[in-house]
């Protein structure tokens, strides 16, 4: 059986570790909220920006007549239009592969539907 003076080095110790853990969580947070503070920083104007050019592309369409054939399609229900936007920032992690992995699947349905050529 331990002896009372290790018993007291042990909760010591463990009382150490607890300040030291609660320090690291303390700045992890610090760190997780300046991160994401960031992120919404940034989240304005790539929005905007990609929110303009769906608008330009839906624009393009609206009137059949004089939209390019590419965007407005020839009436049959198998021709479509994909547009699949991905990041050209690095460091973005898996960001632009389930981007690309998201529109092949999507692409698979299509055809697996009989709608694609």
């Amino acid at each position: 059986m331990a002896s009372l003076d290790d018993l007291k080095k042990r909760i010591a110790s463990v009382k150490s570790t607890q300040k030291i853990t609660k320090a690291m969580k303390m700045v992890a947070a610090a760190k997780l909220r300046r991160a994401q503070e960031s992120a919404e920083k940034g989240k304005g104007p790539y929005s905007e920006k990609m929110n303009n050019v769906i608008l330009n592309l839906s624009n393009g369409i609206s009137d059949k007549e004089n939209a390019p054939k590419l965007l407005s399609g020839t009436g049959q229900e198998k021709t479509h239009l994909c547009v699949v936007m991905t990041s050209d920032r690095g460091l973005c992690g898996g960001f632009n592969s389930n981007i690309i992995k998201k529109a092949k699947s999507f692409f698979l349905k299509i055809l697996d539907e009989g709608k694609g050529t």
